[in-house]
């Protein structure tokens, strides 16, 4: 019989690359996340009964425990981006972190991935740096041979960052963005869970491994890369920190007032503590280079996803070359 990985958070970004790369491995995935029916796509990725999402709450033992029956592997893809309700960094990225890492010990499974993110800092004033990084001592603690997977930006079809300001763009004429000169090392999202296979079938060392792309820029530089693959021509308008920090309180309270109704989805008070340090890879760290991995470029993907956020859409191109027609 095949393989079974388990893949927490297997419906997400990162998580369903993963899937799709263990499937065509040949291994069968059980991609556990929190709403399974919305998690259906996944199941194409494999022959008939392959791969199937399953109902897991990352918070509890007992589903945690109950999703990784059987498996030879398990890989963590759980992460937030900011807190909402009961998803807290600490209970998610932290505690959960721990719980998959400790019960994974207790079950004997043979190879665990953790994907974290560069900047994971325990001493961080930000508590999804510091989450990240007791989420880390956590995995560590229980299976020290773990591998721990952190990406810096992570960019591709499904991604919440040039996505996000793409869409911006279209509504004005200035793109606002905080930490204007903060660097960033965008990371393919396929790099990504490339390196989670070769974990997850033993090809890669047991370590923390830093993953960035081939590019390093400022987050000015790569909003101005980004308009130039949709033709549009924006300013990009820093906001300064203090500014910054005034508009996430504002957006924070807010949240909070309403008692979660109103979701603070614009920029909350620990992203900007986050904005305010560079997200690229470290030096005398593991990289792609240790994993024999040549990482792929943002130019050779961005036009491939962001084209829908040009002028025209797909006939940009075509009403582009029209001009140039004699009359």
């Amino acid at each position: 019989m095949s393989k079974l990985v388990t893949i927490y958070g297997g419906s997400g970004f990162v998580g369903r690359y993963i899937a799709r790369r263990m499937a065509k491995a040949g291994w069968r995935v059980r991609v556990a996340v929190r709403r399974p029916n919305e998690a259906i796509f996944v199941k194409p990725y494999g022959v008939v009964g392959q791969v199937e999402p399953v109902l897991c709450n990352i918070r509890d033992d007992a589903s945690v425990q109950a999703v990784m029956a059987g498996a030879d592997a398990v890989v963590n893809c759980v992460g937030i981006l900011a807190e909402s309700g009961k998803n807290q960094f600490d209970t998610v990225q932290a505690e959960g972190a721990e719980r998959v890492a400790r019960l994974a010990a207790a079950q004997g499974v043979a190879r665990l991935v953790h994907v974290s993110a560069i900047g994971a800092d325990a001493d961080s004033d930000s508590d999804y740096a510091r989450s990240k990084a007791e989420g880390e001592a956590g995995v560590l603690e229980h299976m020290p041979e773990a591998v721990i997977l952190r990406p810096s930006i992570v960019f591709g079809a499904e991604d919440q960052f040039f996505n996000r300001f793409a869409s911006m763009s279209r509504f004005g004429p200035v793109l606002p963005v905080v930490g204007a000169e903060t660097k960033f090392q965008p990371v393919y999202v396929d790099d990504v869970a490339k390196a989670a296979e070769l974990a997850l079938t033993g090809h890669a060392p047991a370590g923390i491994y830093e993953l960035g792309g081939p590019d390093v820029a400022s987050f000015r530089a790569l909003m101005q890369q980004m308009l130039e693959v949709i033709h549009r021509r924006r300013l990009v308008l820093n906001i300064p920190f203090f500014a910054a920090r005034i508009m996430a309180f504002g957006f924070d309270m807010l949240q909070a007032v309403t008692l979660g109704l109103f979701t603070n989805s614009m920029i909350t008070r620990d992203q900007v503590r986050n904005l305010a340090n560079d997200n690229v890879v470290g030096e005398d760290v593991k990289t792609f280079a240790d994993l024999g991995i040549s990482p792929i470029a943002m130019t050779s993907v961005l036009p491939d996803y962001l084209w829908r956020f040009r002028p025209s859409g797909q006939y940009d191109a075509i009403k582009e070359s029209a001009k140039n027609l004699r009359t």
